[in-house]
């Protein structure tokens, strides 16, 4: 079962930078992100959302490769396998595309945007949806890293632990 975490911060940039370095904690097996979203509101008040996980890309990439192959077998039925190869890609592709981009995956959008609009303006917050992680080790690399639990599903002791963490 995967854990909600929602960080809040002071700065703009710092979710950003705060995903990167857990993409690096990822990349060193300490933690296991299924999503994360940055949300950044500016000084209009206006909400931004970063998936990290581009669904549109991601189905038209997918819909390419097995559209391509779907058509130049089709193709081969007709003497003409190339054709069938660059059709099945195209529409594999626009497929793929339009699937993903009507794909929700991990958290919730309207739940992100609702508690992104409760956040100051010119400030960030970081979503993250954790399969599993070494807390200790985690913790330890984000030491210097000042935020605000927002909301999690972590037990109370480990949210705790979490706040204290942040808090410096």
């Amino acid at each position: 079962m995967s854990d909600l975490v929602v960080v809040g911060f002071d700065k703009i940039e710092t979710a950003d930078l705060v995903l990167l370095r857990l993409k690096r904690l990822k990349r060193e097996y300490l933690i296991d992100l299924e999503d994360a979203v940055v949300v950044e509101r500016d000084a209009s008040g206006e909400v931004h959302l970063k998936q990290s996980i581009n669904l549109t890309q991601l189905g038209a990439s997918s819909g390419l490769l097995s559209g391509s192959l779907l058509g130049a077998l089709v193709g081969m039925m007709f003497l003409n396998p190339v054709a069938g190869f660059l059709i099945g890609g195209v529409f594999g592709a626009g497929g793929g595309a339009l699937s993903g981009s009507l794909t929700d995956y991990g958290i919730n959008d309207d739940f992100i945007r609702s508690l992104g609009e409760t956040i100051p303006a010119n400030s960030s917050a970081l979503f993250i949806l954790v399969r599993k992680a070494q807390p200790e080790k985690v913790l330890a690399e984000l030491s210097d890293v000042k935020g605000k639990v927002l909301r999690t599903s972590l037990s109370p002791a480990q949210e705790q632990q979490l706040q204290k963490a942040l808090s410096g």
